[in-house]
């Protein structure tokens, strides 16, 4: 009879990887993964490596998106209220037009839009977590200052041209700001000129200029709803991109699921029987330690 004389080191062999297949099963049907390290199965853990990828992506482009979405609600808040002040002006430059009012009167209509100047600067100041949204690029400066040593009273914008966007992971462009020099000071829209102008016509008692006044302010504030439209635009398409991303990634979370999970009980089968297997390798070798070899070449 011939006797292998590797047959200890490949009993051994044996042992050692039926004991690791045995805790391999045990990890998985513990863990619920199929996949815990790339030797596991490649070709899965590259998968995985690229869904990861793309979640990322979109956890990123969600997280951009949302802070976006939150600066774009305060912006079209403040020019809300800017559409309110002005159409206010355009009530009080008519009512200023009558010839019956009182010098009084004309007063108090005066301080009124005196007001409302102010209250249009400051919401074209407005500053959403440190930074002024209507700045274009420039949102660590405050974008307007009003002067009134000059007659009229003069806006000065401090910020740039700029507009700023986010992609989303298609890699499609979504405005979420517009300068203040598009909104506020706008070539032949000029809302603080027009303003300016109309506050200085009260107070000067200049009621002939008031129909042109009045008309240089619609055209301004046609401008900035116009403008604000635009944002509300992009908040709308931020909104339907953000939960379109999110089904994107419930498919991606699902397809990594199905690629690194394990099948309880197929795993729970397969370690009964890679048990059973290892059991009986260890039977063996118990046996050859208590039995000389020679026995078995007789």
């Amino acid at each position: 009879m011939q006797v292998d004389p590797n047959y200890l080191s490949k009993l051994a062999a044996a042992i050692g990887v039926s004991s690791a297949r045995e805790q391999t099963l045990t990890d998985q049907l513990s863990s619920g993964l199929r996949v815990a390290r790339l030797s596991d199965d490649p070709m899965a853990a590259s998968s995985n490596v690229l869904l990861s990828s793309s979640m990322a992506r979109i956890d990123a482009f969600t997280q951009s998106a949302n802070n976006s979405q939150s600066m774009l609600q305060v912006s079209d808040a403040a020019l809300g209220e800017v559409v309110t002040q002005v159409t206010s002006a355009l009530s009080l430059a008519v009512s200023a037009g009558n010839s019956t009012l009182s010098a009084s009167n004309l007063s108090a209509v005066g301080r009124k839009l005196n007001d409302i100047r102010n209250n249009v600067v400051s919401l074209a100041n407005t500053a959403y977590q440190g930074r002024y949204v209507f700045a274009g690029s420039q949102g660590k400066t405050v974008p307007f200052a009003l002067d009134t040593t000059t007659t009229p009273a003069t806006t000065n914008y401090a910020g740039d041209t700029a507009t700023n966007s986010i992609e989303t992971p298609d890699g499609q462009r979504v405005q979420v700001s517009v300068p203040g020099s598009s909104l506020f000071t706008a070539s032949g829209a000029d809302l603080m000129s027009a303003l300016n102008q109309l506050v200085a016509d009260i107070a000067n008692g200049s009621n002939a200029n008031l129909q042109t006044d009045t008309a240089a302010l619609s055209t301004a504030l046609a401008n900035v709803s116009q403008q604000r439209a635009t944002l509300g635009s992009s908040m709308s398409r931020l909104t339907v991109t953000t939960g379109y991303e999110a089904t994107q990634k419930a498919m991606l979370e699902a397809r990594q699921s199905e690629i690194l999970s394990a099948d309880p009980a197929q795993v729970a089968t397969q370690l009964k029987t890679a048990t059973v297997q290892h059991q009986a390798l260890l039977s063996v070798a118990s046996t050859l330690s208590q039995t000389n070899l020679f026995s078995y070449m007789k």
